[in-house]
């Protein structure tokens, strides 16, 4: 068992700094933490000569001290990253100076802007292209909040749309579509300083719906337009893929772990045995046997082997009323979002609290829509246990450092010379902490 107290004497190669080249992978080896309100996950991987991904080490741990993806307790949270970093880096034989961590927590929000660019009909280079997204990025600016990806979602070189990468175009006016995601600024120092006390830096911040849709998704469902709702322990997350691009994310702040409260709350018994319910007995669909059926449910506060008997109808009927409103809250923020067609995709349920029984069903009569769960794509030797709809966010993390899905835009803005997200992250933590 590792002690907690100090990260293991590994080797410390070089690790590669940076988002990847444009148009190419990165080697790595690389490391990702998903900090959840369930667990936390740390994988560490790389990619081989063939271009697929490679897993060296995985590490998993009970969270505690975060809720809605939100560090509560930095003492608790230490200790949760340390203990997932630690068996990683043992599996992997490797140690880790940083990580791409996931943003689930500062009540990310998500907005486009659009901007135009003069360029009086020479050619479009590099610097009118870091111009544009310099220009989006300023406008994205609220007090209190700091941006975390800016993606275009398209250019164009005066009337022609759709163009991937304007440099080298002529044209008078350069325009571009940004897609700017922000989060309030004091979660993530705290989120910054949980990590530094591991003796890890934050490399990249990457939206957790995001990296589960690059984990999830197909090409043609990225291309055709698609809906990734990530059920997680304390938030439920969504994003909306279209023509390859990531279009829009939002955050509800409702997840498994409600379900289990309502559950301990309406059967006064522990929240251990409520999750127990839930998982072994959980289902959104109710049968006439289910009358029938008793199932054992301790109670709070009694001694020894003390059991009530209820009928399992009664857990189906509180768990229903919490998953519904959760697809009603998920409904709504699509038909706000004002995305046309591009919103009227085809759904992917994923993450943990997608694994409940008739949860695919459920979803499918309230949001309309064709629904499938979605499970990550194969890691070569990732152990089995991360196939799961649980852990799509952390392999999403690793595909993302190994430089898939990455576009012009959110490679070219993070070359803007100016003070970014994370310098600011580190040397305010490098002061204090």
């Amino acid at each position: 068992m590792n002690d907690l107290s100090r990260r293991p004497d590994i080797p410390l190669p070089e690790l590669p700094d940076g988002p990847a080249p444009r148009g190419r992978h990165r080697a790595g080896p690389f490391g990702v933490l998903d900090i959840g309100s369930t667990k936390i996950a740390c994988l560490i991987g790389r990619t081989e000569s063939d271009g697929t991904l490679r897993a060296l080490g995985h590490g998993v741990t009970r969270a505690r001290g975060v809720r809605a993806g939100g560090i509560t307790d930095l003492d608790e949270a230490e200790r949760g990253i340390r203990s997932a970093v630690a068996t990683a880096e043992e599996r992997a034989d490797y140690r880790l100076r940083s990580v791409a961590v996931n943003l689930s927590c500062g009540a990310p929000e998500s907005r486009l802007f659009n901007v135009q660019w003069p360029v009086g009909g020479r050619q479009v280079g590099e610097a009118d292209v870091r111009r544009v997204l310099t220009e989006g990025r300023h406008r994205a600016i609220t007090e209190g909040r700091e941006t975390v990806h800016s993606l275009a979602v398209s250019f164009a070189v005066d009337e022609t749309a759709g163009v991937a990468d304007p440099r080298g175009h002529h044209c008078d006016i350069l325009s571009a579509r940004l897609h700017v995601i922000d989060a309030l600024s004091m979660a993530l120092r705290n989120l910054g300083a949980a990590v530094a006390r591991c003796d890890l830096e934050i490399s990249e911040l990457v939206s957790a719906p995001f990296a589960a849709g690059l984990a999830c998704l197909v090409d043609d469902e990225r291309e055709l337009g698609a809906t990734v709702i990530d059920m997680g322990g304390g938030t439920t997350s969504l994003a909306v893929f279209a023509e390859s691009q990531l279009l829009h994310t939002a955050q509800i702040a409702i997840g498994g772990q409600h379900v289990t409260r309502d559950l301990a709350s309406g059967l006064a018994t522990p929240i251990d045995n409520a999750e127990r319910l839930k998982t072994l007995y959980g289902t959104t669909q109710i049968c006439q046997d289910d009358e029938r059926e008793l199932l054992p449910v301790q109670m709070i506060g009694e001694e020894g082997d003390q059991f009530a008997r209820v009928p399992r109808s009664m857990v189906i009927r509180i768990i229903r009323p919490r998953l519904e409103e959760t697809f009603e809250l998920v409904r709504d923020r699509l038909d706000n979002a004002g995305l046309g067609r591009a919103g009227a995709g085809r759904v992917v349920l994923t993450g943990g609290a997608s694994q409940l029984v008739g949860v695919r069903e459920l979803a499918s009569r309230i949001l309309e829509r064709p629904v499938r769960i979605g499970r990550p794509a194969p890691v070569r030797d990732l152990a089995d246990s991360f196939a799961g709809p649980a852990f799509a966010t952390a392999c999403g993390l690793l595909a993302w450092s190994a430089g898939q899905g990455r576009v012009l835009a959110d490679v070219e803005i993070d070359s803007v010379p100016s003070a970014t997200l994370l310098s600011r992250i580190v040397a305010f933590l490098r002061d204090r902490v």
